[in-house]
């Protein structure tokens, strides 16, 4: 068992690291304020692979294993919430099905343009009456009509859609059919019927666009079936057992930024003629962030590492993305509670941290229903008799 990475990944990690300082975080803050992205860094980000972490070369990207795209997601998540989030969403949700799933055809036509940098790719599951209970919720539907396909309904909470040319988009497709009676569609944003709602107010994470979109009689070609007919619920599971990987990695950088905030402060703050890094209960917070964000980490590259290797991989998904972004709140309280009054200011970025890694509970699966995926998980092995970790 080796615990180090590469020295490939170490020397990766390194660059987006350089990358993410020179070219991100000066510019965080500002994102937080305007509500954009930092588009002349993200104009960049092909040079480095970070529009198309686990796309083939031939498409315009660097074909990563799921580990080294949770390093450059945790490395973009630890210098700006917004950037890491909606980068993170346009590999994982926008990328993934169309290289995992698409034609050739759709490969050649979508992915050279989602790796460009002048785009960034989108999902779209949620409706505005269906979350975590999609396989009985969701209503949006696309119904044959003769070798075109005619799709009505909402999606809501859709990251990056406004920059999308192109949006992966769940739709059931048989009524009857249960887990069977859902497909996937490609979907262009600027087709006619198509209303791309404008963006939500958020609590955080301000610059990554979260929008609804509507389908009024939208119609697409049967070649814009992404996959096979009736496997779209699959397909659906199968990205947010990735997804979670990624929300995982995005949570540790985001508790990573907090952390390393909060050392410093704690080491330059005076308090009665010493650092308050000095004082046994300072201590006490920073040790016990850094025991926890460790874990977390760990926790993540674990699934990733599964994933990577071919394994079930979706209860250590789970796992990792629920520990992982509860851990994310936790360093990020200690660090605004630390700074003190300065901690409730924009003066510094922990205000903003705290405020983007709220939504790490809630996206890819609520901490609530990723516990009940987990101990179902667990009680299913147990039965079997599965009783060591795997």
């Amino acid at each position: 068992m080796d615990f180090d990475l590469s020295d490939e990944l170490k020397m990766f990690q390194r660059a987006v690291r350089d990358f993410c300082e020179k070219e991100i975080k000066p510019h965080a803050a500002h994102a937080d304020e305007t509500g954009e992205l930092p588009w002349d860094a993200i104009h960049k980000m092909p040079d480095m692979g970070l529009v198309g972490l686990q796309v083939d070369e031939d498409y315009g990207g660097i074909g990563l294993d799921t580990l080294g795209a949770a390093i450059a997601v945790e490395e973009l998540g630890r210098v700006c919430g917004s950037t890491g989030l909606s980068v993170s969403a346009h590999n994982g949700l926008g990328c993934g099905p169309i290289m995992r799933w698409g034609t050739d055809e759709q490969k050649s036509k979508w992915l050279p343009l989602l790796t460009s940098g002048e785009y960034l790719g989108a999902l779209a599951l949620t409706e505005p009456q269906a979350g975590s209970d999609l396989l009985n919720g969701a209503q949006t539907s696309a119904v044959r009509d003769g070798d075109s396909w005619v799709i009505n309904g909402s999606k809501a909470w859709i990251t990056n859609v406004r920059f999308a040319p192109v949006v992966s988009v769940l739709l059931r497709t048989d009524k009857e059919a249960g887990s069977r009676g859902f497909s996937m569609f490609l979907v262009e944003p600027d087709r006619e019927g198509v209303t791309v709602h404008p963006p939500e107010k958020k609590m955080g994470l301000k610059a990554s666009p979260t929008q609804m979109i509507t389908f009024e009689n939208v119609r697409v070609p049967a070649s814009n079936l992404l996959g096979e007919e009736g496997k779209g619920f699959y397909m659906t599971m199968q990205s947010l057992d990735a997804g979670r990987v990624s929300i995982g990695a995005l949570s540790v950088g985001l508790a990573q930024g907090a952390y390393e905030e909060m050392v410093r402060y704690a080491q330059d703050r005076q308090a009665f003629g010493e650092p308050i890094a000095n004082k046994q209960l300072i201590q006490k917070k920073i040790a016990d962030a850094a025991m926890e964000l460790e874990a977390a980490r760990l926790l993540v590259y674990k699934a990733a590492w599964m994933k990577d290797q071919g394994r079930d991989y979706s209860k250590w998904a789970a796992i990792a993305k629920l520990k992982a972004s509860e851990v994310a709140e936790k360093v990020c309280f200690e660090a605004l509670q630390i700074h003190g009054s300065y901690g409730y200011s924009r003066e510094y970025p922990v205000e903003r941290i705290y405020r983007d890694q709220r939504l790490m509970q809630i996206g890819e699966g609520t901490s609530e229903i990723l516990r009940i995926v987990i101990a179902r998980r667990v009680v299913q092995e147990f039965e079997k008799g599965i009783l060591l970790p795997a």
